[in-house]
């Protein structure tokens, strides 16, 4: 299945009204994506993200760790340009290497991301995969004191390059979110979103994962 650009990056967290009809492999899984951040001046900052992604198990996909090392720097009002290395372990299959380059923007309530990813699977001769992820969305003030927020937002999965011969290429899923966040302190920040991830398949239903969300973020 193939959702247009436009359509699928402004729809936000509304994709699932528009696959109604379409059949569909669905799935329940639980994600976790703690990190900490360290800032080494006002516009530099470096960052361990991590992720565990559990699946139900009689479904066939297998969970999903990864360790992510970013740096960041500011590079004009409301722009940042990031780079990272990752190591993603995918429980019993392959492993895989990512190098990652962003570039992130707001503008009021607006959000918007560009993120380019090399990407290095285990056992596929050091072929290099090439996919963008562009990402579109809001982020609205909740209350007085300013704590809690709300965000929602939709990103798309564009392959250029597979990491195999007979990998899919073009637009090849869609994760849309909605949630909300909580600054416990100045260091401290929790989320819980629902996110909707759909891979599409052109020779079989698309598959789709359900999942709660659970942020912790850390800075100092």
């Amino acid at each position: 299945m193939r959702l247009p650009f436009g359509f699928a990056i402004l729809s936000l967290a509304a994709a699932p009204a528009s696959v109604q009809a379409q059949e569909l492999d669905e799935d329940f899984e639980l994600w976790l994506n703690p990190s900490v951040e360290y800032s080494i001046d006002d516009d530099t900052a470096i960052e361990l993200e991590t992720a565990q992604r559990l699946r139900a198990l009689d479904r066939g996909r297998v969970d999903t760790y990864f360790f992510r090392g970013w740096v960041k720097q500011d590079v004009a009002d409301g722009l940042t340009l990031a780079g990272a290395v990752e190591q993603r372990f995918n429980d019993g299959g392959r492993d895989e290497v990512r190098t990652i380059q962003q570039l992130s923007a707001s503008s009021g309530i607006l959000r918007g991301r560009l993120r380019a990813e090399q990407r290095f699977v285990e056992g596929n001769d050091g072929r290099m995969g090439l996919r963008l992820r562009p990402r579109a969305g809001i982020a609205l003030p909740l209350g007085e004191d300013g704590r809690w927020s709300a965000e929602a937002n939709a990103e798309l999965f564009w392959t250029l390059r597979g990491t195999s011969p007979t990998s899919d290429t073009g637009i090849t899923g869609l994760r849309t979110q909605i949630g909300v966040g909580y600054e416990v302190s100045d260091n401290l920040e929790l989320s819980l979103a629902y996110l909707r991830q759909q891979d599409f398949d052109d020779n079989g239903p698309d598959t789709v994962g359900h999942a709660p969300l659970i942020g912790i973020e850390f800075s100092f």
